[in-house]
């Protein structure tokens, strides 16, 4: 197979749009050796049929020490804030029993009773916005909204959220891949690492009625969840439960100020808005190009042999619009029956905080769609900013409206 491709971080009509690249790629063959923005090799699988058999493949696992790649395990085994023990990087049975526990905390109901919590905060800060008649719907609306609610499940003091906001756009939305930004993401790491450490403290003592005291009652009924295990949880759900979040809202809202013909679709019948966000997922979702697994043993996929210990990208965005499973792919179509979509993952890894997207998704767009008239970008689209990340979403997005 021909040398890598580097995935052109560095371009900025790259990182603006990706998806004419991707498309490359995927009709290059099933499986292309490429470089990622941080220097190091993967096989990337982006069609449609081999992402969904990968992400149940148990060859593929979560776990990096299962890379070869001694870089990647030097990287990752510093545990920059503390997710090598969560779900996320473990196999069964570990992650088996852990999801278990965190499940057993983060119920249904405990997310469903949010949602009168979510409209409140939600229309508190359109209210602080109004009279402008412009606003940035992500920085002072998307992410304070998302902070507030990943941080009153959890239970973190109201006093530290604009800390725990700044570390985890540290961490998640560099603005670049060089190596000041690096440590800059390693020192917001750490930060919130020690934060969360006290945070977990407190709650030991004094437990409350929050998704942190549920899940150390958890941990201490069942004698199964470990300290670093606990942390690492918390952590992930805390940037998961935030970050993405803010992505789909940004993004959702962006497709349906760009696509006028869907905006006016959804406008007149209200009741498509929650078709409409699945089809935002799958048209240009929150991870870009997907998740990062890695061979436990040689891997055939269309011909092709993926080497044990090789990193493989499973490419959820790209696989989002694969043509042989969604017709035009590159349309946005809020109606578009069927949709299944995998930027929420598939099987055993599937998002926990799934239904909480969601609700926080149709809550937020419904209220800005109904409370902000004449809704319209406020710069042209080829001027908004996107990270230089595996996470993507409009960094800014500024919009006018009318303050009567």
């Amino acid at each position: 197979m021909n040398e890598p491709i580097a995935l052109p971080y560095g371009d900025p009509s790259f990182v603006a749009d990706p998806f004419p690249f991707y498309r490359r790629l995927r009709e290059e063959g099933p499986v292309r050796r490429v470089m990622t923005g941080t220097g190091h090799e993967s096989w990337m699988i982006s069609r449609y049929d081999d992402v969904v058999a990968a992400m149940s493949d148990s060859r593929l696992s979560c776990d990096f020490r299962d890379s070869a790649d001694p870089r990647l395990l030097t990287e990752l085994s510093s545990d920059q804030g503390g997710l090598a023990r969560s779900m996320l990087r473990v196999n069964p049975p570990d992650h088996t029993r852990l999801r278990r526990l965190v499940s057993k905390a983060f119920t249904a109901r405990r997310t469903a009773e949010l949602a009168p919590r979510i409209q409140q905060v939600t229309d508190q800060l359109l209210d602080a916005v109004m009279p402008a008649g412009r606003v940035d719907l992500v920085g002072d609306f998307a992410l304070p909204l998302t902070v507030v609610v990943i941080s009153e499940l959890l239970g973190v003091p109201e006093g530290d959220r604009d800390g725990f906001q700044e570390w985890t756009d540290t961490m998640l939305v560099p603005r670049s891949a060089d190596q000041t930004d690096l440590r800059r993401m390693e020192e917001a790491g750490l930060r919130m690492r020690t934060y969360l450490e006290s945070l977990l403290a407190a709650r030991q003592a004094h437990p409350g009625d929050d998704l942190l005291s549920a899940l150390i009652a958890a941990r201490d009924e069942d004698q199964r969840l470990d300290q670093e295990e606990l942390l690492a949880n918390v952590f992930l759900l805390l940037v998961a439960g935030h970050i993405s979040t803010v992505d789909m809202i940004g993004t959702s809202i962006l497709g349906l100020l760009t696509h006028p013909d869907q905006l006016k679709l959804l406008r007149d019948d209200p009741e498509l808005l929650p078709g409409a966000i699945e089809e935002f997922l799958r048209h240009d979702g929150p991870s870009s190009p997907g998740v990062a697994r890695f061979a436990t043993e040689d891997i055939d996929i269309g011909g092709v042999t993926i080497p044990r210990g090789a990193t493989v990208m499973v490419a959820i965005a790209i696989a989002g619009r694969d043509p042989a499973r969604f017709p035009e792919p590159d349309r946005i179509d809020i109606t578009r029956p069927n949709n299944a979509h995998l930027a929420f993952g598939h099987g055993l890894h599937y998002c926990i905080g799934a239904p909480l997207a969601r609700l926080e998704g149709r809550i937020a767009i419904s209220t800005v769609l109904r409370r902000l008239p004449d809704l319209s970008l406020a710069v042209p689209f080829d001027e908004l900013r996107w990270p230089a990340a595996s996470l993507r979403g409009p960094i800014q997005l500024p919009v006018t409206f009318d303050p009567s």
